[in-house]
């Protein structure tokens, strides 16, 4: 987004962290990380790799963590398949501390659609308001019901909204989103 803003429509966030360009990247997870009490992460493990003189931190979530915060609306055999892929991932604070501030004329000049899981248990509607309010977000839109992983439980609207999104802010794609099928088109 920050090299090539011209190419993208719209930027669509889902239950997500979205950065600003005004603090350095890593701002709102350490906000975050500030404000999420430890017992929050169940049996999730932090562990450091990486050299003594670059330390790393990754993040492992554990199958309460799974259940109960991520996938908490989801079907038994999708949390049975999220825990059969999880493995060790990177939380990224390091790379982001360093990275380059995103400029207005970059990555601020896409426009920002944020949308809300309202039952997220990882993201609360509390800190994605909170987003939502002090980063320039060009439309906030809501899944009703939707944990962190509305793509699973709730597809169909997870579906319709990004259609919507699509249909608004693209100028030669034209949707019509019925309530039994969708139609694509590219216009002339």
């Amino acid at each position: 987004m920050e090299k090539y803003p011209q190419k993208i429509y719209a930027a669509v966030f889902l239950a997500a962290f979205i950065p600003d360009s005004t603090h350095m990247s890593s701002y709102v997870l350490n906000q975050y990380n500030e404000r999420t009490p430890s017992e929050n992460w169940l049996n999730t493990q932090f562990l450091s790799y990486g050299s003594p003189e670059e330390p790393l931190t990754s993040i492992f979530f554990g199958s309460k963590f799974l259940a109960y915060k991520l996938y908490q609306l989801c079907s038994p055999e999708d949390i049975a398949l999220a825990s059969s892929l999880i493995r060790p991932s990177s939380l990224f604070l390091e790379d982001l501390s360093k990275a380059k501030y995103f400029t207005d004329e970059g990555y601020g000049s896409v426009k920002r659609v944020y949308i809300i899981c309202t039952e997220d248990k990882v993201i609360s509607e509390e800190f994605q308001g909170r987003q939502i309010d002090n980063i320039s977000v060009t439309e906030a839109k809501e899944i009703k019901g939707a944990d962190h992983m509305a793509m699973l439980n709730m597809p169909k609207q997870l579906c319709v909204n990004l259609l919507e999104i699509a249909d608004k802010y693209t100028t030669d794609l034209y949707i019509n989103v019925q309530s039994s099928h969708v139609s694509i088109f590219k216009g002339d």
